[in-house]
């Protein structure tokens, strides 16, 4: 294992195509009209007059710390005088507000998580008293000051941010609460204070906050329908976790993960990457979201595990946090795996909540289902933008060896501060994600001997790398780096090419009814069987639209040939986006496009990534990539 952290200043990273465009997207749009100073909706509820009368248990103020964290590498990276201008202005005025016990909520005094309140009967979400986001959202305000400060450094944002932290020691300490109390899902929306207590003590030193965040993980292990790092260290399924309520537990995972970093707990890595394991082997959607909604009450809960059904959900906010741990889990062991994940999240189904606009957002993103933007306040819209501002600073890692490793592809470029090389700029040549084609200029300030580390996807075999028009000798192994170490000069040109196929992936949804038999003996039978197909090429999801313009299902035949005779992939062509085309002989081809830019990326616009298989093909059809099977029930 080793420290390989991606921390490089996002001024320096420039990402075009797609990535590139949502990053612009989100500058002009979300970024730039949704708060602008302390009149701005989200902003003006922390006002006093309107904190002191709040009584509702609502999650608004979460906007606020998320625009200030998004904001804050935005303004970074493009310079961007207005947005840093209105950056400044909204966090001084929350600071302004700040009461002089540390307290920046939204909350009325007799509603602040600082007071036990009233106990009622525990919900099906896990709430045990009067339900507020108290907690919830001076997290986010922790991680909001911090980002700011981080980047425009003044001790104001520091101390607003530490202030904020005393306080909920002293709660959690002195004051008779368990942080469980604070949030519904039986805790877990107030445990995630857990990794705005490790940012404290990372921006700090101060040995406080690192009590404060032992103290978190140690209330929420306690806490039997939680326990979160007990069942994770015996290999329970994430769905098992609380409710399983997918954002929350993975921002927690992003908690324990810099804990381990903070202390060097070598369980708190172990829990956190046996969960990973579990989400991304059943509980992602082809497009790398995790996803919920079959068979609960919440659309945001992770599904049974093996559970399939092709109109689930994808929570945007679950998507950024499945990012965030990828990143964190990147910077801890620098494997290629979670570089890989963020990959496909992001040009999937990232990128397809959000609208070209970069204002609109989905809420939810479905593999089968229509687009449908969200309103005002909802919550995604300032998680999408969020999400969208991690890519920069993950999309190359530099070692303490001075390898530079490429985590992410597209076009663009890198300034990085070398410690052999001087400032050494990388620049992607490329069409990619469209194309595995990647031509990247090596161009250092001083000639000098390093690695450069090529992500190689799990997906692109028989990879094959060049450097000035002579083969590399070694052979790239999917799902790895691939290290090129040498002395570069500038001018150096290195060329990588990544094979890519399309890919027919099999989805089976089986229900088995399990009982015992008089004589004792365990019966099993099934009673329940469909089978789906989708397709992928390279690290892209391909999605059709209503099929003959007006069916939101289509049961399909394949053919009895090999898959290259009638599936079809065609490459962009003319500023043409890239095409699939299925043939099946017995009916017109259909056509798709990268999911998320199926239906022209508007609002109302159908996706459908599955196709239902008919009954043959789906009791035969077994030689497929991806193979999801169902919950089983006990009668």
């Amino acid at each position: 294992m080793r420290d390989y952290a991606p921390a490089l200043d996002p001024a320096g990273i420039d990402l075009q195509g797609p990535l590139g465009e949502a990053l612009a997207a989100n500058l002009r749009g979300r970024l730039s009209h949704f708060i602008v100073d302390e009149t701005s909706p989200a902003i003006a509820l922390f006002a006093p007059e309107r904190r002191r009368h709040n009584t509702e248990g609502d999650w608004y103020g979460e906007h606020a710390g998320k625009w200030l964290s998004a904001a804050a590498k935005a303004a970074a990276r493009s310079g961007d005088a207005q947005l840093l201008g209105n950056l400044r202005r909204v966090a001084d005025f929350l600071i302004s507000v700040q009461e002089p016990d540390g307290y920046l909520g939204t909350y009325a005094p007799e509603r602040r998580f600082m007071r036990k309140q009233p106990p009622k009967p525990v919900s099906w979400d896990g709430a045990p008293s009067v339900r507020t986001w108290d907690i919830w959202t001076h997290a986010y305000l922790i991680l909001g000051l911090l980002e700011v400060h981080k980047h425009f450094p003044e001790p104001r944002y520091l101390d607003a941010a530490r202030r904020i932290g005393a306080l909920c020691l002293r709660t959690l300490n002195d004051g008779g609460i368990d942080i469980t109390e604070l949030g519904n899902h039986f805790g877990l929306s107030a445990t995630v204070l857990l990794d705005p207590a490790v940012e404290l003590y990372f921006a700090t030193g101060e040995r406080e906050f690192l009590d404060l965040a032992l103290i978190v993980l140690g209330q929420a292990d306690a806490h039997p329908p939680l326990a979160m790092l007990t069942r994770a260290l015996a290999g329970a399924d994430a769905a098992e976790i609380a409710t399983g309520k997918a954002y929350q537990l993975a921002w927690n995972l992003v908690g324990l993960a810099k804990l381990h970093r903070a202390s060097g707990h070598a369980d708190y890595l172990r829990a956190v990457e046996s969960l990973w394991r579990s989400i991304r082997e059943r509980h992602l959607t082809l497009g790398g979201g995790p996803w919920g909604g079959v068979a609960h009450r919440s659309r945001e809960v992770f599904n049974a595990p093996g559970a399939f059904d092709p109109h689930g959900y994808v929570e945007t906010c679950s998507t950024l946090a499945w990012i965030q741990l990828n990143r964190e889990l990147l910077t801890i062991t620098g494997e290629a795996r979670y570089a890989e994940e963020i990959e496909r999240s992001a040009y999937n189904d990232l990128l397809a909540a959000q609208a070209p606009d970069g204002e609109d957002w989905c809420y939810y993103v479905f593999p089968n289902g229509r687009r449908v933007h969200t309103t005002y306040w909802r919550c995604c819209k300032s998680s999408g933008a969020m999400a969208v501002e991690e890519l920069p600073g993950v999309a190359y890692s530099l070692g303490d060896d001075g390898a530079v490793a490429v985590n992410l592809y597209g076009a663009g470029s890198a300034r990085i501060v070398h410690p052999v090389a001087g400032e050494l700029r990388l620049t992607q040549d490329t069409a990619y994600p469209f194309d595995g084609s990647i031509r990247i200029r090596v161009d250092p300030n001083n000639p000098a001997r390093f690695a450069l580390r090529l992500r190689i996807p799990s997906w692109a075999q028989s990879a094959r790398v060049e450097v000035n028009g002579a083969a590399v000798a070694g052979k790239p192994a999917a799902g790895g780096y691939f290290a090129v170490e040498r002395e570069w000069r500038e001018g150096d040109e290195l060329l990588l090419r990544l094979p890519m196929r399309p890919v027919a992936h099999l989805a089976l949804n089986r229900n088995v009814q399990e009982s015992r038999a008089p004589d004792g003996s365990a019966v099993a039978q099934e009673v329940l069987r469909h089978a789906y197909v989708g397709f992928t090429c390279g690290p892209l999801v391909y999605a059709t639209g209503l099929i003959d313009g007006f069916k939101s299902e289509e049961t399909v035949r394949l053919p009895d040939a090999p898959e290259s005779e009638w599936l079809h992939w065609s490459p962009p062509a003319d500023d043409a986006p890239p095409r699939l085309e299925l043939r099946l002989g017995y009916r017109a081809p259909l056509t798709f496009e990268p999911y998320y830019r199926a239906g022209g990326r508007v609002d109302g616009a159908w996706r459908l990534t599955w196709l239902s298989l008919a009954p043959p093909e789906a009791d035969a059809a077994r030689g497929f990539a991806h193979d999801a099977q169902g919950p089983s029930k006990n009668s």
